[in-house]
């Protein structure tokens, strides 16, 4: 039989309340009506007053109901019952039968006026728009004037009428005589219609019987270039081509409404047909017995039970569920919220949603809630919900609960503090994990040197490190505050012993006031009440004190509370600790790594340049740069990055670049730099021994480049590193073809150079791989965001290019990242002199004298006597041992240079002459009047130079 709570098993006496077993009823003597303990049946609106039994035989109430009078109780019998309209089902198929019919007929003609309608309207369109069309012809109002209009215009209407589909076009003069028609006997004849509007020049569209018969037609004047009315158009469809589409419609659309009836009462029947069987054939008597039944075991349960609606009423409470929530005697059609439950409770009960064993403190009950929608299963909207009494467990519940919280705290704690070697972060982490789950304010203070990675030192002064609270107005020490606590202050006694400090009332402890009277009042205005003061301690090591303190709750810190304080900060001293050290570590790192980079850039006078050096965001890396001023005005650029992180990737880079300062101070072409650079990577990997699963360096890329003012060449070689970038003076942006050599390190294999001519004002780009490329992108991507960056500055200076460049980078890159932005300036040929000088001793004084003459142009007199004598030394050793032909050049820069250039590749070298010796001195006396002096290797020979300051 059917209840409240669906299909139940007829004559169990039982009733399923969504958990566990119900009682069993035990009816009356009278049959159903009153339940083994003896409660009456509450329905919505009716008295306890059962109904008198139907005469006949007594039915015990626990029998299986029987099936209606007439049916036998038998399936066909029951459809046979449906189809005379007796039951239920029966009458709703036939009353849903009768109003799908109706719909159908209704939709069927409805569908055939509309139709009718449509043909109509698109009839007088089309004839609208064939009358326009002829009456605008350009030919149209010509032939009217013409002396025979119907010899011009009938093949042109005949035609149109054809093209167009209209059954007729007729042509008239004012007077309504046809010049044109279908039937050429009615030419000459009066036109049937109303064409008085069309004389006005307006258009006129009516339903007449012509001598087509009925139709559809429409005049529209004919106007000269004057816009005289010269003549009218008629065009127009008769009513029975109006009508086709609408007769030809009908069987289709009334093969559709049969479709759509036979559907419906298949549909109907089905409907009916499970009607039927839900309702098993029950007689409205059986099924009143079936519900009050239902209803005197839904009281009786020992479980409450409400029924709400779906707008959010209550239909249905039962004796328990009015006794577990205290509701008031009349509380159905209530709405839930009116019933005076807990806001939590309510909004339970009004959402309907789907609830499992909820605990909720109702009142001084704490009842576990569960909660079912109706409509899961094509039901009314709606929810059933059961009530369980669970106060005795109420106690254990709670402290469950505390000790599930505290086992969820610690396990946050190990998961959320110490996420970073960041000593600072990790305290913001422990104080922030705290609050508000185990205390209202949270403060950790720290000793100066653990901040800055140093073990600490006892009675230094503390500083707060972290806060969190509740609310951000507490009068607590602010972060960042220095703290020197006196001995009596619970920090102190925590710091000096190593053991926590509980204060349960800070009002009435003075060691705690005593630390600053004036604080410490505004401290217990706000309302903070207790405290406790847990040592931070790694080891032997002492770090600080975190400090919880409690402003909501009156109660002070238990010994329970005090236990999850020491384990929380336990957890949290060994990551602080951790950080510390790496702290240490890093900054070491850092300060070798920064040592080792250039500090500031060389005095020179060939590159405007300007460069940026960014550290990764974790670990020290070994990219680096530098700006070497090599002979002749010339400049080198260097830009390497080593394989590896950390101090021994920061060592090797230092070594890198003093090995890069010594070779270059050779003067050697890039090709041979790396070369001699790559043996002594390999050499330095050959040396490594990993101990302790240390890295080892495998290698390393580099990039150098050398710019000549004189000649705008730069000389470039790379091995394994990303190509430079060259911005042109007018804003295009290149990256040059300079061959990829291999990385540095694995050596056998040589290293190729590029030559480039830039003019006065390119910028050229050095950089390593960490500006364009990361975890989350590839190097092409990089490049193309490097392009663009480049070429929204084109006109921008080296400052202002890196500052462009690096704003499209993250703030924090994953890798290093070093970048020289140079941009080119050129030695005007004013500031150059050359001579070709014959291999003849002769020759020299003429040199001198040239030399004097170019110093006095150049208003460095001064300069004219060391000069004549360093360049007598330098040409005369040239005539004597080296080839011709001999050249010099004078480069006035920020240094007053003299080269002296030969074929031969023999370099002289400077000795100490015996008292007996004629020569030998040359040299000696070039060293002593030159600032620096030197040999440079080319393709054709050697150049020996020497530079003197200029006055």
């Amino acid at each position: 039989m059917t209840g409240p709570h669906g299909p139940e098993r007829a004559g169990t006496g039982r009733v399923s309340s969504g958990r566990g077993p119900a009682p069993r009823v035990t009816p009356s003597p009278e049959g159903a009506g009153q339940c083994r303990h003896g409660h009456m049946v509450r329905l919505p609106g009716r008295t306890t007053t059962r109904p008198p039994r139907a005469s006949g035989r007594p039915r015990a109430p626990y029998d299986p109901p029987r099936p209606p009078r007439g049916t036998g109780g038998s399936r066909p019998g029951r459809l046979r019952s449906a189809v005379t309209g007796r039951s239920v089902a029966g009458q709703v198929f036939v009353l849903q039968v009768v109003i799908v019919l109706l719909l159908v007929v209704s939709a069927v003609v409805a569908q055939l006026l509309q139709v009718r309608h449509d043909s109509d309207v698109e009839a007088a369109n089309r004839s609208l728009a064939v009358a326009e069309t002829f009456a605008n012809a350009p030919g149209t109002a010509p032939a009217l004037r013409s002396p025979d209009p119907t010899a011009l215009l009938q093949p042109r209407a005949e035609a149109a009428r054809k093209a167009t589909g209209v059954d007729f076009i007729v042509v008239m003069n004012t007077d309504g005589v046809r010049y044109t028609h279908p039937e050429t006997d009615r030419i000459g004849k009066k036109f049937v219609g109303d064409i008085g509007p069309a004389l006005a020049g307006h258009t006129v569209t009516e339903h007449i019987t012509g001598t087509i018969g009925p139709l559809v037609q429409v005049v529209v004047p004919v106007k000269d270039p004057a816009g005289a009315v010269v003549g009218l158009v008629s065009a127009g469809i008769t009513t029975a081509h109006v009508g086709g589409a609408a007769d030809q419609q009908l069987p289709l659309l009334l093969a559709a409404g049969a479709v759509a009836l036979i559907l419906a009462t298949g549909g109907t029947a089905l409907v009916s047909r499970r009607l039927l069987r839900q309702t098993h054939g029950l007689g409205p008597y059986e099924m009143t017995r079936m519900y009050e039944h239902h209803d005197a075991v839904l009281h009786a349960v020992r479980e409450g039970v409400l029924i709400v609606g779906g707008d959010g009423r209550l239909l249905l409470a039962n004796d328990e569920a009015h006794r577990l929530l205290d509701l008031p005697a009349h509380a159905e059609r209530l709405n839930v919220r009116d019933l005076g439950l807990d806001d939590e409770t309510a909004a339970l009960l009004a959402s309907g949603r789907v609830a499992t064993d909820e605990v909720h403190l109702v009142k001084d009950r704490l009842l576990a809630i569960n909660q079912r929608p109706t409509d899961l299963r094509g039901g009314p909207p709606g929810s059933v919900t059961t009530l369980r009494d669970s106060t005795e467990l109420r106690a254990l519940s709670g402290r469950a609960e505390v000790a599930r919280e505290r086992l969820n705290m610690l396990y946050d704690a190990g998961v959320g503090i110490g996420t970073s070697l960041d000593v600072a972060r990790t305290a913001e982490e422990l104080a922030g994990l705290a609050v508000p789950r185990f205390s209202d304010f949270a403060t950790v203070d720290l000793f100066d040197a653990v901040l800055s990675g140093e073990e600490p030192r006892p009675g230094a002064v503390l500083r707060r490190a972290a806060y969190a609270g509740i609310r951000e107005d507490a009068p607590l020490y602010p972060v960042g505050e220095r703290i020197r606590f006196v001995a009596t202050s619970p920090q102190a006694r925590a710091l000096t012993t190593g053991q926590s400090v509980v204060v349960p009332r800070l009002g009435e402890a003075t060691g705690w006031r005593a630390q600053n009277q004036e604080r410490t009042d505004q401290v217990l205005e706000y309302g903070i009440r207790s405290l406790i003061t847990v040592p931070l301690r790694a080891g032997s090591l002492v770090l600080g004190v975190a400090n919880f303190w409690r402003a909501e709750k009156p109660q002070p810190f238990d010994a329970e509370e005090v236990a999850l304080a020491e384990e929380l900060v336990a957890r949290a001293a060994v990551s602080i600790d951790n950080a510390r050290r790496y702290t240490r570590e890093h900054s070491m790192a850092v300060t070798l790594q920064r040592s080792l980079l250039p500090r500031t850039l060389p005095a020179q006078g060939a590159l405007d340049i300007a460069y940026r050096y960014l550290p990764a965001q974790s670990g020290v890396g070994g990219d680096w740069f530098d700006v070497l001023p090599l002979s002749g005005a010339r400049v080198a650029l260097v830009v390497g990055d080593v394989v590896g992180h950390g101090l021994h990737a920061a060592a090797t880079m230092g070594r890198l670049r003093t090995a890069v300062h010594n070779f270059s101070s050779l003067d050697l072409p890039p090709d041979e730099l790396l070369g001699l650079l790559d043996e002594l990577v390999g050499r330095i990997d050959q040396d490594e021994t990993p101990t302790g699963g240390a890295d080892v360096v495998t290698g390393a890329t580099c990039l150098y480049a050398i710019y000549d003012p004189v000649s705008r060449l730069c000389t470039l070689a790379r091995a394994g590193h990303p190509p430079p970038a060259v911005v042109r003076p007018d804003g295009s942006v290149e990256f040059a073809d300079v061959p990829a050599g291999p990385p540095l390190g694995l050596g056998g294999l040589p290293f190729e150079t590029a030559e480039l001519e830039l003019a006065e004002g390119s910028r050229l780009v050095l950089y390593t791989d960490g500006l364009v490329e990361d975890r989350e992108r590839d190097i092409d991507e990089g490049l193309g965001l490097l392009r663009d960056a480049l070429l929204r500055a084109p006109d921008a200076s080296p400052e202002d290019t890196c500052r462009a460049v690096l704003d499209r980078l993250p703030a924090r890159p994953s890798d290093d990242v070093a970048l020289i932005v140079a941009r080119t300036r050129v030695l005007d040929s004013d500031r150059v002199a050359r001579w070709e000088v014959p291999s003849d001793p002769a020759a020299v004084s003429q040199v001198r004298a040239s030399v004097t003459r170019t110093l006095s142009d150049w208003d460095l007199e001064e300069l004219a006597f060391t000069t004549e004598l360093i360049l007598s030394e330098l040409v005369t050793n040239a005539i004597r041992y080296g080839r011709g032909p001999i050249g010099v050049r004078l480069l006035r820069d920020r240094t007053l240079i003299c080269e002296v250039s030969d074929r031969s590749t023999t370099s002289p070298h400077l000795r100490y002459a015996a008292s007996t010796d004629e020569g030998g001195r040359g040299l000696f006396l070039v060293a002593q009047l030159a600032e620096r002096w030197g040999t440079r290797y080319t393709p054709n020979g050697k150049v020996i130079w020497a530079e003197q300051p200029l006055p």
